[in-house]
């Protein structure tokens, strides 16, 4: 078979045993460290991807796609409104809530939550609070029943259990005859809720739509009605067509506006992230430019007696193109094998870590999230693969030039 000279050549180079021995200490060093950059980013983007997964389908999974409000504050002809919005394109789910901030206390412990009043038959379509129950069920929510279901970190903190009862103090006040007191209420723990988040398993309060409008005395109205769209990420365009469609003065806005800073926070560290972690991949390949200068040095003679037959410049530095590119592409294979296999098993890693070691990386009362994600995206390792490649390449151009600029004659002089 005949192959180019530039190949031939260059992929001999690259096999063939080196008399200078600190010259292949230099390439394993190269190859070594391409690969581990290239693992590493890998490995940080997949985490990063699941983190911002996991977030956006858990705080979506409480406060849904989209939501719709009156400019006046309460909403009083939701119940017109809901089957107007729910016969809308694309929309699955609706339903009324109100929200409202309380003090719940029992015995010596007290403490501030959010309280939502719901629906349970409509909050199914809405939220996954009703799937992620422990203790009790949602169908304890029973208007004029005055039952609670609490998240399990706030329900611990007030050391309740289903079936105790709590007390709930709202911000308004009442006279009586022994002077100003606040409004409060008792309510039975109807069940008990683990989405896995601490945000909301540490804050978050459900109640009956109708006992919170008597509660919060918000008369036959509620907060606003939420929606739950096919696509999540379809819900800017669907929040706008509802917003010009409506009738009547209504604030409708969706998930990437009440939570635009979070996500744009994530993507931006994303993409930060690459940037740092390139730059070591970076550094290690421009490791190649030592490794073939050296090799340039070391191949001088051979490089005379290639021009001497008749090779051009451009072959000579087709040769050294090879041979540092074969470098950079090893380097790179070994990384992706290396990161795509850490990426997919990161999830079963990290939890032996901490076995192993006693310690725990991601603490519940820190962060939003207590484990490892990690989510792999192609797309992802087929641009870290084409930018290492790209930079191994473009280390090479400068040792292959003046590989090309050797005289024959100089070269052969001290042969």
């Amino acid at each position: 078979m005949i192959r180019p000279l530039p190949l031939f050549v260059g992929l001999r180079y690259t096999r063939a045993r080196r008399r200078n021995g600190f010259v292949s200490f230099i390439s394993a060093s190269s190859m070594l460290g391409i690969a581990i950059g290239v693992t590493a980013l890998i490995t940080v983007l997949s985490v990063m991807n699941g983190f911002e997964k996991e977030l956006r389908d858990r705080i979506l999974g409480m406060v849904s796609h989209a939501t719709v409000q009156d400019f006046e504050g309460s909403l009083g002809n939701w119940p017109e409104l809901l089957p107007e919005l729910t016969e809308r394109q694309d929309v699955v789910g609706a339903a009324p809530f109100i929200r409202g901030e309380i003090m719940l206390s029992r015995g010596s412990a007290v403490t501030g939550s959010l309280l939502r009043g719901v629906d349970p038959a409509l909050e199914r379509s809405v939220s996954r609070v009703a799937d992620s129950v422990v203790q009790g069920s949602m169908e304890q929510l029973e208007p004029g029943a005055w039952r609670i279901v609490l998240g399990h970190r706030l329900a611990a903190e007030l050391g309740v259990g289903v079936g105790d009862s709590v007390n709930a103090i709202t911000p308004e006040v009442r006279a009586s005859a022994a002077g100003v007191i606040p409004r409060m209420r008792r309510f039975e723990v109807g069940g008990i809720f683990d989405v896995d988040m601490a945000q909301y398993d540490g804050s978050l309060a459900l109640i009956h739509l109708q006992d919170a409008q008597r509660l919060l005395r918000m008369e036959e109205g509620v907060s606003g009605i939420r929606l739950e769209f096919t696509d999540l990420m379809m819900a800017p365009q669907r929040v706008r067509d509802i917003a010009r469609s409506l009738p009547g003065n209504y604030r409708v806005s969706d998930w990437t506006m009440e939570h635009q800073s979070f996500f744009r926070a994530v993507a931006m560290e994303k993409t930060v992230m690459f940037i740092i972690l390139m730059l070591i991949v970076a550094v290690a390949a421009f490791n190649i430019v030592s490794t073939l200068v050296m090799a340039v040095q070391d191949k001088q003679a051979d490089i005379a007696i290639l021009r001497t037959l008749g090779a051009r410049p451009r072959t000579i530095m087709g040769i050294f193109i090879i041979q540092g590119s074969l470098l950079g592409i090893i380097g790179t294979l070994i990384g992706v094998a290396g990161g795509v296999a850490l990426a997919l098993n990161v999830e079963s890693i990290v939890p032996a870590i901490e076995g192993l070691l006693g310690v725990e990386f991601i603490s519940g009362d820190i962060y939003w999230i207590s484990d490892l994600p990690s989510d792999l995206r192609m797309e992802d390792v087929w641009r870290i693969t084409t930018a290492a490649i790209g930079l191994s390449l473009i280390a090479t151009l400068y040792p292959a030039w003046r590989a090309a600029r050797t005289e024959p004659a100089e070269a052969l002089r001290h042969e």
